[in-house]
């Protein structure tokens, strides 16, 4: 029998839910982004190596591993289609699934952020986002002629809206509107920014930052150095080197209660696998710090 990372049907029998949402609407540079859940998952199932070396094992032999996939949400505007993720979200909740969602665009990330504010308090929990953006417009009428509140560049804004917690990492491009509102709101976000002055933070010091004991992990693939994810909507140079990333991420699941996960805005490239095989390796990884002590058990 061939080895599967996605090894039962059965949600209730998972340890972890894979959610696709291949949905792109408000994309602001190169689009792309709903075909990439598909490959994602392509690379995930059919060529990653199960072994970690880390811990000695294959976690996806230990693990049970379930997938859905959300389809037709291209015929919806950003509001419907964010109603429709959280509802089939809320069921994953519901059953207390571990699930990491892969976008599409960011704005996908509200879906999940809004089913779960229904059924916890957003002020306990703390949004870890890994980005080259703020995404803390109120809208994107300042570039887009089709004026959105859901559009991808305000999905921070939005789930702040709902109460949420913001640390903010890689952060390396801002505008003034964003900038203006992290001013204006530093009890409850706070940014360790990727500029050319920034001295890159201890990891110690981000798990720190996080004063509550749950939370939610938003990873944009553009928040890492795009030599090492190029296939991005608005790559942006400079961004967190890829061990880093691992580290932070294993730190995060270590130190914190990681209630979800998302990763998002990969943007398939012609003649290169290296963004979605990538995004493939930090699920796995997500899944494997998520479990670490039953791994080890």
């Amino acid at each position: 029998m061939i080895d599967r990372i996605i090894n039962t049907e059965d949600i209730k029998d998972a340890d972890t839910v894979l959610f696709s949402v291949p949905y792109e609407n408000g994309i602001s540079f190169m689009s792309g982004t709903a075909k990439a859940p598909a490959k994602i998952i392509d690379c995930l199932d059919n060529y990653l190596e199960l072994f970690d070396v880390d811990l000695l094992c294959e976690p996806a032999k230990l693990l049970k591993t379930a997938h859905q996939e959300i389809t037709g949400l291209e015929k919806f505007i950003p509001e419907e289609a964010m109603k429709k993720i959280s509802s089939v979200y809320q069921k994953f909740i519901d059953l207390k699934k571990f699930t990491i969602l892969l976008g599409g665009a960011h704005t996908v990330s509200f879906g999940a952020l809004k089913a779960i504010s229904q059924k916890e308090n957003p002020k306990d929990i703390t949004i870890l986002q890994i980005d080259a953006h703020q995404d803390l417009r109120d809208n994107n009428c300042d570039y887009d002629e089709k004026c959105e509140k859901f559009a991808h560049s305000c999905v921070m804004r939005r789930v702040h809206d709902l109460g949420f917690n913001l640390v903010q990492v890689g952060i390396r491009t801002f505008s003034k509107y964003e900038y203006n509102f992290e001013m204006e709101n530093k009890k409850t976000i706070t940014v360790f920014p990727w500029t050319k002055n920034s001295k890159i933070p201890k990891i110690e010091d981000i798990i720190k930052s996080i004063k509550t004991e749950k939370v939610y992990l938003s990873l944009d693939v553009d928040g890492i150095d795009p030599s090492f994810m190029p296939g991005t909507g608005t790559p942006v140079q400079g961004g967190l080197d890829w061990n880093y990333t691992l580290n932070l991420m294993e730190k995060l699941f270590e130190k914190k209660n990681v209630i979800g996960a998302d990763i998002v805005e990969v943007s398939p490239q012609q003649n290169s696998v290296l963004t979605e095989f990538g995004a493939s390796l930090l699920c796995y990884k997500m899944m494997t710090y998520k479990f670490k002590k039953k791994l080890l058990s």
